[in-house]
């Protein structure tokens, strides 16, 4: 599935990946191929990215969107913390 992340200033990231975690609103949750269509407040937390070659990559996060359609996620946040 791709992954595109943006914030307000610029991409944070765009590529294939085999799961993306994020703090949702109600609690924390994973999306992998083929997950059900989803829009989804964040909150402040940590998002976990499996890549296509099985690197891990992770993004302390302000907040933000995340949408799932047809495989394509997109993470829009507010902001990241370095």
């Amino acid at each position: 599935m791709h992954l595109v992340i943006l914030s307000p200033e610029k991409e944070l990231f765009s590529g294939t990946v085999k799961s993306v975690k994020v703090p949702g609103a109600s609690g924390s949750f994973e999306m992998l191929e083929n997950h059900a269509p989803i829009v989804s407040s964040l909150e402040e937390g940590e998002v976990r990215i499996i890549k296509e070659n099985n690197e891990k990559m992770t993004l302390q996060v302000e907040g933000g969107f995340v949408e799932i359609l047809n495989n394509e996620v997109s993470l829009l946040v507010t902001g990241v913390k370095a």
